[in-house]
This record gives structure tokens, C-alpha cells and sequence, in this order.
């Protein structure tokens, strides 16, 4: 058996650029990338916190120390500079790989800055 689980979580980012006229894709900052384990091309979901979007795209690396996260083609209708994300990428595992399992999980101010990591999401309380 396999299961699907949270690989990289980039919590919410600000999108920087919306390009309509741009191939489909989402350009992140490369070094948000690597630190993420995100690869160019890498499917990736996007959750836009602000009007309740989710939509599947690829990433692309943008450059270096930029902060960039520009939504791109058709997708730029669903996301616009401004608007705050969360950006998700899947594995998938077989069993023996869930045991020692951990996601990465970044998380970002406005300025698209890392305030913190973690590999574990907090347990809500009521």
C-alpha cells in the first residue's frame, strides 16, 4: 500500500507577480525551493487564503534571494500580488517510509521572509 502525505508546506507567502501572458507555473524563489526539497517542474497545490482558490500548477525556480512568488497563465486569474498562499507539495510513500516520515514546513512573513520551519504542524485544540 502507499499513501499520498505532505512533502514541503510553504505557509503563507505573498504572491508577488501575476503574469496571464506567462507559461503556467508558479516561480519561487530558488532558494525557497531548495529549502523546501520543492524541484523545478515539481507539481505543486495552491491554497489562496484570500478569495479560497486551490489550484495544481508546476513550480519554476525565480532567482535567487528575490522572494519571488509569481502565479502564472491561467492560474494569475485565481491568484493577485498581494493575495496570501499556501503552497503544498505530495509524495507518495510506501509503508516502510511512513514510519520516520516528516514533512517540511516553512513559514513566512509579508516580505516573503522564513520566520520559522518546523516538520510538524501543532495539534488544534477546541
Amino acid at each position: 500500500m502507499q499513501t499520498t502525505m505532505l512533502k514541503a508546506k510553504l505557509h503563507r507567502a505573498t504572491v508577488t507577480y501575476s503574469e496571464l501572458g506567462y507559461e503556467g507555473s508558479c516561480a519561487i524563489d530558488s532558494d525557497i525551493l531548495d529549502r523546501a526539497g520543492i524541484r523545478e517542474y515539481e507539481q505543486i497545490q495552491i491554497y489562496n487564503i484570500n478569495n479560497g482558490e486551490r489550484f495544481t500548477t508546476y513550480a519554476i525556480k525565480a532567482e535567487a534571494g528575490s522572494r519571488i512568488f509569481s502565479v502564472n497563465g491561467a492560474a494569475a486569474r485565481l491568484a493577485c500580488p498581494g493575495d496570501i498562499i499556501i503552497v503544498c507539495a505530495y509524495a507518495i510513500l510506501d509503508q516502510q517510509e511512513l514510519a520516520d516520515y516528516k514533512p517540511t514546513l516553512l513559514y513566512f512573513n509579508n516580505k516573503n521572509e522564513i520566520t520559522r520551519s518546523s516538520h510538524i504542524i501543532p495539534i488544534q485544540s477546541a
